[in-house]
């Protein structure tokens, strides 16, 4: 790093790193250096587009050994974040994440020790924290208690996705591209979805789910609005789901419903990828935003959501709006000012942070897959009126789409509980959920024991 320029290497060179790229390349000091995919088309575009000049890398390990790179920008797909970050810290490189930190909880610990070892600085792609908003949300509701004690909360994401299809036969992959190193740590299986790209997000192998890819964003702003970063992971979760009417090649659920006991608040998040009518192309009316929180109060509620946010009294009479932004920009000037500094304390995700949030819907995802047949009377051995509530959504969500939720393909967890010390589940089906804690890598992408 000279001239406090910071030349920065993009490892995966997708849509999101598109973005990144675009928002880098205009800000002051930040030199897009190089950039590695192993599908040589998107380095070729990546190029033409940002950074005529930068390197271009197929193999991640040959970026990470150029000296001539200070830090790295991960976009490549969620199974491949936490090695790729282990190797740059390595290296000596700085870090910057995207969510959701990990792929499994172990790997996301690994990160965190490698950042600490080798004194990185390590921010996670949760961009909203950088948002000014935030500082005002925190400060009404937890300085001036103007909605008095938070009671418990509600999170949202809606969104409507299309199915990805179902192959008869194994997708073959474009030979222009090195599958073994888009492969890296996940196993080599065939894959039935249509398209290549993107779409590994519903396969459990490489990706996290809707869960992952945007129940990250909304459940870390609930973790830092409503509980101030202080419950690292829930005590207890419990949760249902399935992948219901698509009869497609994906495995993550389509329809997920959470319920997490804190200790303290209450949580539940509901999240679905299907329309509220079939065929229609809007998301089922829930309470609050589509994707975002609500605290319920002693004194109204509050609802947020990326870039802005309003308070309601308790007649639901409105008394207060918050406006803001992405964070976009912002949480990457964050990340150069504590690269520049060297201190990652000034980071807004720092990884521990990152690593938090991300348990969340590792925990959620995991509830999913170790669950059994759904019964809806196995719900009601939690008694949170939103919980109750968040399920008889469902049940009218999934009947609009003929569906009987008590005969549709969903899953039920078990109440699954976490040790806060070791972060690991105890009692009744925890060894079936400590097994996806930590995946199995593929050799030679295995990420380290000692990093």
């Amino acid at each position: 790093m000279s001239n406090d320029e910071v030349r920065l290497g993009f490892i995966g060179c997708g849509g999101r790193a598109g973005e990144h790229m675009g928002t880098f390349s205009k800000i002051q000091g930040a030199k897009i250096a190089a950039v590695c995919d192993p599908d040589q088309g998107k380095i070729d575009n990546a190029k033409k587009s940002f950074s005529p000049s930068a390197k271009g890398y197929v193999d991640l390990r040959q970026l990470i050994d150029d000296k001539e790179i200070d830090a790295v920008v991960i976009a490549a797909c969620n199974h491949w974040h936490c090695l790729a970050a282990i190797w740059a810290m390595q290296a000596g490189k700085d870090v910057y994440v995207e969510k959701p930190l990990s792929h499994s909880q172990w790997e996301g610990e690994q990160t965190i020790l490698a950042a600490r070892k080798y004194n990185r600085v390590c921010q996670v792609g949760t961009q909203q924290r950088s948002d000014p908003m935030q500082a005002e949300i925190k400060k009404f509701l937890h300085e001036e208690k103007a909605l008095g004690k938070i009671l418990s909360a509600r999170v949202n994401r809606y969104g409507v996705r299309a199915t990805i299809g179902k192959r008869s036969t194994p997708l073959t992959v474009d030979p222009k591209i090195d599958y073994n190193l888009w492969l890296g740590p996940a196993q080599d299986r065939p894959m039935f979805r249509e398209k290549f790209h993107y779409d590994w997000h519903w396969d459990f192998n490489t990706g996290s789910g809707e869960m992952g890819n945007w129940g990250v964003h909304v459940l870390d702003d609930l973790r830092n609005n409503i509980f101030r970063d202080s419950v690292a992971l829930p005590k207890r979760i419990f949760g249902g789901g399935g992948r219901v009417v698509w009869n497609d090649a994906g495995e993550t659920p389509n329809v997920h419903f959470v319920y997490f006991d804190t200790g303290s608040i209450p949580v539940v998040i509901g999240l679905s990828n299907l329309p509220g009518e079939p065929g229609g192309n809007k998301s089922p009316k829930v309470p609050g935003p589509g994707s975002g929180y609500i605290a319920y109060c002693e004194g109204g509620r509050f609802e947020g959501q990326r870039g802005s946010a309003s308070a309601f009294d308790k007649d639901g009479k409105l008394i207060k709006k918050f406006s803001g932004n992405s964070g976009n920009k912002l949480h990457q000037e964050n990340f150069l000012n504590a690269v520049r500094a060297r201190d990652p304390k000034m980071l807004n995700t720092d990884v521990q942070v990152g690593h938090d949030s991300t348990g969340w819907c590792n925990l959620a995802n995991i509830a999913f897959q170790t669950g059994k047949a759904f019964s809806k009377e196995d719900t009601k051995g939690v008694q949170v009126p939103e919980w109750t509530a968040l399920v008889e959504e469902m049940e009218s969500h999934l009947k609009a789409h003929s569906l009987d939720i008590s005969k549709a393909d969903l899953k039920l967890s078990q109440m699954l509980t976490i040790d806060p010390k070791t972060q690991r589940f105890i009692g009744e089906g925890a060894e079936a959920a400590n097994k996806f804690m930590k995946r199995e890598y593929r050799a030679p992408f295995v990420v380290p024991e000692q990093v």
